[in-house]
This record gives structure tokens, sequence and C-alpha cells, in this order.
């Protein structure tokens, strides 16, 4: 970090954790004596569809590329997606999937045949990041596979033999084709998507029909002896209850989760509001629509119960994140966006949502990756830029696969024009190293907030923390100023007696951790 750079944050941070005296008091209690669901890991899930430069550009060189590289893998993507601890990554799509012919993407690159994406820009696909390329990929980076199967425009057959191809130990014929194309020793796949948004894109089917083509397919995703393959049933655009209820009903015996989608948008399809240069209208509405999300899970979770009370199925919120409209002078179909402290902050509502529902709620895909909408990584020729959102994950990675401790937070509300929220958000796990870890966001963008910190059953005998803010709403990093917001140590919460405290400065996120 550049000395100058360091020391305006520390400054910032100074000020920022002194005590306001005009500030709100706020409670968080924190029942650590009776622990709850455990914080599965895969929502911290990714999504690379292969969308404007998400794949190629983005993850994606070539082995003969200029650009630092690992098998034709960008090296600085690698690292960075390693840091965080991506544990699994769904592809090809997306709309891309429900026309994807996975033979396409296997065997020599220069005969594999070029396509054009009629989904996004209407450019040439020359299908060079196929399969094998995928696969290799998630075990570089430490990640679970998740593939969309193609079940708009291809028979079961060819999800069947896919998923052979992936998994087979045997000397089949599919088999034997994965091991000519370089692969003697089978992938481990981990998730199947029995298509994409099949209410959409993937086939504009009813709830009625999608049943019974989800039923059909499920029966030919078969997993080698002794392994499991879970199979996510395509779920319902936002707040379609009547899909979920239709779904469970008919089908549930033939999944083990389903999707769900919701995206963060300010305004509406047509105009969507911008990634940077907002006021403090447009943020505030992004946060109460991005909170959309408690009632969303809590309605279709409560609709599973019906079918399944014991909660075998899991709910899975597979594509999710803000959408704006694009950048100035790019490719529309491209889906590229800045990515600023108020993405970060979506990022951390929904964490702490997902805290709230982790008994039912246990996988989630952030639209997207690199690239594409709320993205974790910018790329932009040798260069590579870390967004805020990335540093959001990077501040609850510890979460993956803690114990959730319910939290009850009494808060004053933050309001501007005719949004409302509670001024603070948190959640908190016990994770797997022993450590609380305790996640607050402060969503008022103007003024600090004092909490008074309760744990139940537990004594706090030492606390350190982090903290994500700035100076601005919209402040986001760029290739020439890639360090502009990025987390830095916090020193706002005081331990005296038994009794903790903290100050969040306004628009920030603290991650403490309690030992």
């Amino acid at each position: 970090m550049p000395r100058i750079f360091a020391a305006a944050v520390l400054m910032l941070a100074s000020t920022a954790f002194a005590q306001p005296k005009n500030a709100t008091v706020d409670t968080v209690e924190i029942h650590a004596n009776t622990p709850g669901a455990t914080y599965n890991r895969h929502l911290f899930g990714q999504f690379a569809e292969h969308l404007g430069h998400g794949i190629y550009g983005g993850l994606w060189v070539g082995e003969d590329s200029k650009i630092p590289n690992v098998q034709g893998y960008r090296k600085d993507v690698i690292d960075a997606l390693r840091e965080i601890r991506v544990p699994e990554i769904r592809w090809p799509g997306g709309c891309f999937a429900d026309e994807y012919y996975w033979r396409e993407g296997i065997g020599p690159r220069s005969k594999r045949p070029v396509k054009v994406n009629t989904n996004w820009g209407g450019v040439t696909e020359d299908n060079s990041f196929g399969t094998n390329e995928f696969m290799n990929f998630t075990e570089l980076v430490g990640a679970d596979a998740y593939v969309s199967g193609n079940v708009g425009s291809a028979p079961p057959k060819d999800l069947q033999e896919w998923v052979e191809y992936i998994t087979s130990p045997t000397n089949s014929t599919v088999a034997q084709e994965r091991r000519a194309n370089g692969r003697d020793k089978p992938w481990k796949l981990a998730m199947v998507g029995i298509g994409n948004e099949l209410w959409g894109c993937g086939g504009n089917m009813l709830p009625e029909y999608a049943a019974d083509v989800t039923r059909r397919y499920s029966t030919f995703i078969r997993a080698p002896e002794g392994q499991h393959i879970m199979k996510v049933a395509s779920g319902a655009n936002s707040d379609d209850y009547h899909w979920t209820d239709v779904m469970m009903k008919k089908a549930a015996s033939a999944f083990d989760a389903i999707g769900v989608h919701y995206y963060t948008i300010p305004y509406e399809w047509k105009h969507k509001g911008a990634a940077t240069g907002f006021d403090e209208d447009q943020w505030a509405r992004t946060l109460v629509k991005t909170e959309k999300m408690d009632e969303l899970l809590t309605k279709h979770s409560a609709i599973m119960d019906k079918y399944d009370p014991k909660k075998r199925v899991a709910l899975l919120v597979d594509e999710w994140g803000t959408w704006y409209d694009v950048e100035p002078g790019t490719n529309p179909g491209f889906l590229y966006q800045q990515n600023t402290l108020r993405d970060a902050v979506v990022a951390s509502l929904n964490f702490n949502i997902f805290a709230r529902h982790a008994d039912r709620v246990r996988g989630a895909n952030i639209a997207q990756m690199v690239n594409v909408l709320q993205a974790m990584l910018l790329t932009k020729g040798d260069k590579m830029v870390r967004t805020p959102t990335y540093w959001a994950f990077d501040m609850y990675k510890d979460y993956q696969d803690g114990t959730v401790l319910p939290v009850d937070v009494t808060a004053g509300w933050y309001k501007k024009n005719e949004w409302t929220l509670k001024a603070v958000s948190a959640s908190a796990v016990r994770g797997k190293d022993g450590v609380i870890h305790l996640g607050m966001t402060n969503v008022d963008p103007n003024h600090a907030q004092r909490i008074s910190i309760k744990l139940d059953g537990e004594q706090a005998h030492e606390i350190h923390g982090r903290i994500l803010t700035a100076a601005r709403m919209d402040a986001h990093n760029t290739f020439d100023d890639p360090d502009h917001i990025r987390p830095v140590s916090y020193d706002g919460a005081h331990l005296s007696g038994g009794t903790l405290s903290a100050t969040l400065p306004a628009k920030s996120i603290v991650m403490l951790d309690i030992k």
C-alpha cells in the first residue's frame, strides 16, 4: 500500500472512530449460547458465464499470452480468488447455458466450432474455453464445480453424457474420450443445474411443464458409485412463489436444491441507474431493494416447508447482485459496470440476510465473478483490480462453514425520501477457528452509530477488527488507483470490564473477531 494512501486511510479511520456526541446508540446482542445452523461455505459461491469479458480476458487468456498465466488462466485472477477461498463456481450460464452444447467445447481448440453468442452481444464464441478448461480452473482455484445443464434446447442424453464425461472412472467410450482429450482421472462434479431459468430464456415454460421436464432430466444425471452430485432445479424469478410451490409439490423428490434469482435494480429494467455518480436517494433505494432478499427467502422457504419440513432440499440463491446501466462506451451486451462502496454494502447486507436463513439457504452465486455485473475483479490487459465487493467477500470469508449465532439488533432507522431501513445490519458466526466473527454494517451515509455489544453465554477477552469505508458513497477502485478503497485495521471497538462497545462510521462495514 503506498505510504500516502495508507496515511490518508488511517487519518480517515482515526476521525471516524472518534465517539461523536450525536451518534445513535444501538444494541447488538449475540446469542452465543444458542447456536444455529451452519453458514454453508457455498453461500460465497461465484458465477462465470460466457458473457462479455467474464471468461475471455477475464480469467482465460491462453497459454501464449504475454499476460502472466498458469496454463492459460490469469495468474492474478487465480491468486485473488484463492485469497477469498472461493468455494464453488457456476458455469457456463445463465442464459448461455440454455444454448450450450458441451461437445462443441472439447477436443483440439483449433477444431472446435465457432458460433454466435446470441444472448450477449452477438459476438463470436470460439469455444476455446470448454469443459476441460473449466474443470481444470476449479481445481486450480480450489473450488467445487457447478455446471448448468442445457435443458432448454438439448435432449436428456446430452446432459447424461456430459456428466459421464466429467465423472466416469470407467472405460466407457465417453470416459475414454475424456482421456483422449488429456484428462485421465475424472474430475469431481459437486453440482448440476437442471436447466437455467426455465421460466424465461431456458424455454419459457409454465411451472407444471417445468416440473415434468425436471423429473425427466434428473433421471439421467447419474453419479459414479460412492459419489453424490447435488441436483439443482431451476427456481423462481424473484417473487414468483407459485413456481416454487408447483416445483416442490410435483418434483421435489427429483432434486436436492432449487434456485431463486434476484437482482438489486435501483429503478427498472429499461433504466436501472448508474453504477457511479449517484446521489443519496439512489443509495437508499438500492439498499432498500436489496433488503427485499429477506422477504423472498422467508416466503420461498415457507412454501418449501409445506412439502419438505425436514429441510432436505436446499434453497440456493444462484444468481444475485446489483445490476446497473452499463458503463458508457461499453458494449451493452457485455454488462460491464463499475463497483463501489455501495456494492460492498449490498454484499454485506446479503451475507447478514443469508445468516438468518442458513437452515434452508445453503448456497448462493453472485453475478458475476470477473468483469460482469457485481464483479469481484475487473481486468484490462495485464492489469487487475479488486473491487469493493471483493473486499466484502474477503472480510466475511471466515463465516464459511461456521455456526450461525443468532443476533438481535436494536437500532434506529435510516430514512431518505420514501426509502427506510434499519441503520444497522449484523450477523455472527462461531468460525471453524473457534473465534466469534461479528459482521456489522452501518447503512447511513451521514451518521455514525454507537453500538453496545452483548454476548450471551460468552466472555470476550480479545478483539480485533477490520473496516471498509470511504469518504464518498461511490468510492471505487480503478486501474490507475487500484487501492483507493480496501479494508484497514479497525480500532473503534473497546472492551472494558467485560463490556464491548464499538462505533460504526457512516457507510461502513466492520468485521470484529472476538476471542
